[in-house]
């Protein structure tokens, strides 16, 4: 192995153990997502959404949570998936996002259903792979392998950030 390869092959280590922990899994159109675990506030069942006019077709709305107003974000749509009819098995997580140069904003996203959540290690762990195409994959984390499947890591974060500034507005 080459030094630079063996420094590469380190780096990639030393960022897979930093993505090392608890994550909520929950299913999204026949795939399985995990976000970290420290994100989440709390998960409630599907309840009234108020609609907001002139929004994207992602954002749901708000819910009033204990007297906070909560926009919520359906991730099937944001990610360009066929919208569902809500069961008895859809949930909302609420989530606590992070946006660069702004507070922390709490939202809410709209997911088929929870699965578990998952002590992952850094070794399975893998980095997002190149698809061949310029796709937007910032807001993976990575792939987790576990139990035989595959788990998509989602940075909260990053697949919310666009929103933030939106959920702010909303909000207050």
């Amino acid at each position: 192995m080459h030094s630079s390869e063996a420094v590469e092959t380190t780096s990639v280590r030393a960022k897979d153990a930093t993505r090392e922990g608890k994550y909520l899994t929950f299913g999204l159109g026949g795939e399985e997502y995990g976000l970290e675990i420290l994100k989440v506030k709390e998960i409630i069942g599907i309840m009234n959404i108020t609609s907001v006019p002139q929004t994207p077709k992602y954002v749901k709305g708000v819910i009033n949570l204990r007297g906070k107003v909560i926009p919520v974000i359906d991730l099937r749509l944001k990610f360009g998936m066929e919208h569902l009819e809500y069961n008895e098995r859809t949930c909302i997580i609420v989530v606590d996002i992070e946006s660069a140069g702004r507070s922390k904003v709490i939202m809410g996203i709209v997911v088929d259903s929870v699965s578990e959540v998952l002590n992952i290690k850094g070794e399975e762990i893998e980095a997002t792979p190149t698809f061949g195409v310029s796709l937007n994959t910032n807001y993976i984390l990575g792939m987790a392998k576990v139990k035989g499947t595959v788990k998509i890591l989602l940075d909260i974060d990053k697949v919310l950030t666009t929103d933030v500034g939106m959920a702010e507005a909303i909000s207050h």
